[in-house]
C-alpha cells in the first residue's frame, strides 16, 4: 500500500466524521486496518491544508481528547474555534465530554465502505 493510498483513505474518513463529533487518530487507523499507523493518520491530516479541498481534520484528536494536532493549523486558536463553531467544548486544549462525541468508524461505518 502506498503511502498516498494511505493518506486517501485516511481523508474519506475524516470526511464521514459528523459535525459535532470527534474521534482518534488511533480510531481512523484501526478502521483501516492498520492499528499501529496512528502517527501515519496525523502525518496524513497535516497534509490536508497543501489540498484544493478542504478536510475537518480539526474533528480527529489524540485517544484522551487532546487537541494535540492544533500545532498544525494556521493560529494557535484555531482547531479550538473550528470545534467550538460545531457545538464542541473544549477546555485547556482537551474537548470536554469526550466520549459522549466520540465517533469510532469501526462501528459507525460498514467495514468495506472505505477499504
Amino acid at each position: 500500500m502506498s503511502s498516498n493510498n494511505f493518506f486517501q483513505r485516511v481523508y474519506e474518513v475524516t470526511n464521514l466524521i459528523p459535525e459535532g463529533k470527534v474521534t482518534s487518530y488511533g480510531a481512523i487507523a484501526k478502521y483501516l486496518g492498520s492499528p499501529q499507523s496512528s502517527r501515519m493518520v496525523g502525518w496524513a491530516l497535516n497534509s490536508t491544508k497543501h489540498l484544493p479541498e478542504w478536510i475537518p481534520a480539526h474533528r480527529v484528536v489524540n485517544r484522551n481528547g487532546m487537541l494535540t494536532g492544533k500545532m498544525h493549523f494556521p493560529g494557535r486558536e484555531t482547531m479550538k474555534e473550528l470545534l467550538e463553531s460545531e457545538g464542541v467544548k473544549v477546555q485547556d486544549d482537551k474537548i470536554v465530554n469526550f466520549n459522549n462525541l466520540y465517533w469510532d468508524p469501526s462501528k459507525e461505518l460498514d467495514f468495506d465502505a472505505i477499504l
